[in-house]
């Protein structure tokens, strides 16, 4: 028998906010832009952002179904934004987008993990 993580509304969550990241991402609004810009991320490679955040949001929504999915692509979330976080701090770039958006994300990212462990 399959089980669903519990609780299952912390992948759920991280799954819709990826989404939200993504759907905002096909025409980035002003806070987005200086966030990638900030730490010189290359213009032309903004899309593939967007395919990553919504492969992580498909990996997640499976991963309700079948948990070694969702935790497999918790982790690979959780290795994302400690990427954008080495990013920010190489880039010197340690505004609000940093402490709020970056490390906030990477924090959910670590709590939605945690129900596929525990």
């Amino acid at each position: 028998m399959i089980h669903a993580p519990e609780p299952w509304w912390l992948p759920a969550l991280l799954a819709l906010s990826l989404f939200s990241d993504a759907l905002m991402s096909v025409r980035p609004p002003m806070f987005i832009q200086r966030c990638l810009d900030g730490v010189r991320f290359p213009r032309d490679w903004w899309w593939t952002l967007i395919a990553i955040k919504l492969a992580a949001t498909a990996g997640l929504v499976v991963g309700l179904k079948y948990p070694g999915v969702g935790f497999a692509t918790a982790v690979g979330v959780i290795a994302y934004f400690l990427c954008a976080a080495y990013a920010h701090y190489r880039a010197r770039f340690l505004g609000s987008e940093f402490w709020i958006n970056c490390l906030g994300m990477l924090a959910l990212s670590v709590a939605a993990a945690l129900p596929y462990v525990v």
